[in-house]
């Protein structure tokens, strides 16, 4: 082989490693790891799960706490079904009943699948609320925001939602009703809510372990 077959196989292969460098660092921009900025679709992942398990203590609290009321344990999720069933919800399982139908309990247990599934929906805006503006805040701090979360969530899903959007659908407004629902309950379950959500952020929180390869 020549010298100039030599030089144009040389020159062959350093377009080549050019080439290939070029497509790496185009590689690396587009594929960048971790994230840059806010991992918002990490932290909605993790509020969707984080708001299941928040809502099923939110139910568990409720369950054990509305006989202090004078309540039945689902008292809850018979008023909760309202939306969905309208006024018959609130016949489901009642004692003053000659008997309970099989069908009840099976229309409060889809209850209750609804209501740990709607905490799994409002977990998502308040663990990205949590994430953005709470950080790594002490247990504190989180439990005051979370339950301040929790009473503007009431709020909002209560006298701005469905104070209106029920009785458009249904005719009628059982679950702001008090005689139904008292208020402190409704406020004090999503409180609860709340307070698990912020005790419960550190498990969805997003923290990037770096390969000893990155340190050096």
């Amino acid at each position: 082989m020549d010298v100039s077959t030599k030089q144009q196989e040389f020159e062959a292969l350093k377009a080549r490693v050019d080439q290939l460098e070029t497509e790496l660092r185009e590689t690396e921009a587009t594929g960048h790891w971790p994230p840059p900025g806010f991992y918002s679709t990490y932290h909605a992942t993790g509020g969707f799960v984080m708001g299941g398990l928040a809502a099923a203590l939110a139910l568990l609290v409720n369950v054990i706490g509305a006989p202090v009321a004078g309540k039945q344990s689902l008292e809850l999720i018979r008023v909760y079904l309202t939306f969905p069933l309208g006024e018959q919800a609130l016949q489901l399982a009642d004692p003053t009943r000659g008997s309970n139908a099989i069908t009840d309990g099976m229309i409060l247990a889809f209850g209750c699948c609804l209501f740990l599934f709607t905490g799994m929906l409002l977990g998502v805006p308040l663990q990205v609320v949590l994430a953005k503006f709470n950080g790594r805040a002490s247990l504190v701090k989180r439990l005051i925001i979370g339950a301040v979360l929790g009473l503007v969530l009431w709020v909002v899903n209560f006298y701005g939602v469905l104070s209106w959007l029920q009785p458009a659908l249904f005719g009628g407004n059982w679950i702001v009703d008090p005689q139904y629902l008292p208020p402190w309950v409704a406020a004090g379950t999503h409180i609860v809510f709340g307070l698990s959500m912020a005790l419960l952020y550190p498990l969805a929180q997003f923290s990037h372990l770096q390969h000893p390869a990155e340190k050096s």
